[in-house]
């Protein structure tokens, strides 16, 4: 019987798989490196499945290595799964074979590139090391004990609903009020005809991105920032331009929106995803006028806003006063309650709601009725349920933070909110850390997977808390070991004296 062909839906040239690798070679024999690396990537979701590769002597010209290694290299990911080749067709990735089936423990889904389910099933296919792996990758708390209550309170007020056709494009009306309510709690005068309900923040930021965006218009984003907003720029056709951000540069902003006259704006102004900074009230300010001096739409991305874990205050609404045409605020129920709800919003003026509304009938209509309303009673009790959950990230945080510090010569700050630490490793070797982080059985998020060039940021990796306390501590030895293989490489190669404490 022959073996069909490979499917192959793309094709990564020499110069772009030297330039995602980056730093790849986290010591011991080159081509387990190259192969821990190339593997991490499809973990990551930088290296999508069904990927043709270069040839073994493409790759290995462009990195300055033996073929031998590159063909080790796709050996290995050949026995792991993650590859297959076929003369005609090269090397093309894929995911383990039984990574497909579900994988029980945890909820699926999050701040993650691929299925949940098949990211773990994946990890656990290819038998890394330890009981499986621990994963520091996906930003998604565990659902509180008040979502169950919520559902059942949910399902009470359905048969209010069950006459109808259960489309509500711009979402259901108490939910649309209650949304609004918290933005006038917060000080910002807005009605329910400024709030469209959304099926999760992705989707409010890939409308807002495909009714802005033309193909090659630009798109000013912070670098780094929240690699899925990134995605549907280009998936809009945007051309992606970054300012550097951890903090922003406001003056750098309004010489870039200047320069590069972009149709859309993008910014995390709360516990910035993923260096955990905050702008000042006066910083907003400057951003809401640059906004209306250029007549550019900017978003400003408040999924992390109640995610405040220091005794300071709510920061600011993004919005400010509620009255600039150009400024749009996007929120979610996925990281203040449970990523399972898929509940998003925009609040923006009523005529970009009306045609955000419009765009979303070629995607999904409506959002799910149930869902809304469980949301609607969790805003109803937001205060109480935000006490449990600050208080449980809280200890997490100080945890990971501790551990970490111990344990590395990282510079490891102690966010003041969200759910993530950015780390400096000191050395420019993000990706090879990633790499030997999950040959170790532990996942981390490489700090170039979160700049617009896949470049920047190589000396900093995302490491969220998130995780139980047990998981948390069960992934510091892992990262240990995998870090003594980077700075062993790194002592080998330049003669430094980095390693673990």
């Amino acid at each position: 019987m022959s073996v069909a062909s490979p499917t192959v839906l793309r094709q990564l040239s020499p110069a772009t798989t030297a330039r995602l690798l980056g730093a790849w070679h986290a010591g011991g024999p080159a081509y387990l490196a190259l192969a821990d690396a190339l593997r991490a990537a499809v973990l990551s979701g930088t290296l999508a499945p069904h990927t043709r590769l270069p040839s073994e002597r493409e790759l290995a010209a462009v990195l300055g290595v033996s073929r031998t290694t590159t063909s080790g290299a796709y050996a290995r990911l050949r026995e792991l799964g993650f590859a297959t080749s076929r003369v005609g067709s090269g090397t093309v990735t894929t995911l383990p074979q039984r990574a497909a089936g579900p994988v029980p423990g945890r909820p699926a889904g999050g701040d993650a590139p691929v299925a949940g389910e098949t990211l773990r099933g994946a990890v656990r296919a290819v038998g890394l090391s330890g009981t499986g792996h621990l994963d520091l990758w996906q930003a998604t708390p565990p659902a509180p004990p008040e979502l169950h209550e919520a559902f059942t309170r949910a399902l009470e007020g359905l048969p209010a609903y069950l006459d109808s056709g259960g489309y509500e494009p711009y979402g259901l009306a108490p939910l649309r009020e209650a949304v609004a309510a918290r933005y006038r709690e917060r000080g910002v005068p807005t009605t329910a005809d400024e709030i469209l309900i959304t099926t999760g923040a992705q989707q409010a930021i890939a409308l807002l991105a495909h009714t802005h965006l033309r193909p090659g218009d630009r798109a000013v984003v912070e670098s780094p920032t929240y690699f899925h907003a990134m995605e549907a720029m280009r998936d809009a056709g945007g051309r992606v331009v970054g300012v550097p951000a951890g903090p922003l540069d406001v003056d750098l902003l309004a010489s870039t929106v200047r320069r590069a006259r972009p149709r859309l704006v993008y910014l995390v102004p709360d516990y910035q995803n993923p260096t955990g900074s905050v702008l000042s009230a006066d910083e907003r300010a400057a951003v809401r006028e640059i906004a209306d001096r250029h007549g550019v739409t900017v978003v400003g991305d408040e999924t992390l806003v109640e995610l405040g874990l220091s005794d300071s205050d709510t920061p600011p609404p993004f919005a400010g006063d509620g009255t600039s045409p150009h400024v749009v605020s996007v929120g979610s129920a996925s990281k203040a309650f449970w990523g399972g709800l898929r509940v998003g919003w925009v609040r923006a003026h009523p005529q970009v709601i009306a045609q955000l509304a419009r765009a979303r009938q070629s995607a999904d209509i409506a959002t799910a009725v149930l869902e809304q309303l469980a949301v609607t009673e969790l805003l109803g009790r937001r205060a109480e349920v935000m006490v449990g959950r600050r208080h449980m990230l809280r200890e997490r945080r100080d945890l990971l933070v501790g551990r970490l510090r111990e344990s590395f010569p990282w510079d490891v700050p102690t966010p003041p909110g969200g759910l993530f630490c950015w780390v400096d490793l000191g050395l420019p070797v993000a990706q090879a850390f990633a790499a030997a982080a999950a040959a170790e059985g532990a996942l981390v998020a490489a700090g170039p997977l979160f700049t617009p060039d896949n470049a920047g940021a190589a000396s900093h990796v995302r490491l969220t808390f998130t995780r139980s306390p047990v998981e948390l501590t069960e992934a510091v030895p892992r990262l240990v070991r995998a870090w003594g293989r980077v700075a062993g490489s790194q002592r080998r190669t330049h003669g430094t004296a980095h390693g673990t404490r």
